[in-house]
């Protein structure tokens, strides 16, 4: 598809303050626990980072699976 300039990529998030996983739920401090960074991640990073990738400024990065999760996986 990148002949076409359609690009693929996986994206990845990590810990995601949402109503089925909130950040002050139950498992939160073990989550935190392991991550590099002291917060949940939000609905708004998440989509910013979908939209950057979709936009003419990443038509580099194809074939990608991407982390947005604070450093939960490092």
């Amino acid at each position: 598809m990148a002949p076409r300039g359609i690009t693929i990529n996986n994206v990845q998030p990590g810990p995601v303050d949402t109503d089925a996983n909130p950040a002050d739920g139950p498992n939160a401090s073990n989550l935190l626990g392991v991550m590099a960074t002291d917060r949940f991640g939000t609905s708004a990073e998440v989509g910013a980072f979908v939209s950057y990738l979709a936009g003419p400024d990443a038509a580099y990065i194809t074939g990608a699976s991407l982390d947005i999760d604070g450093g939960f996986a490092a």
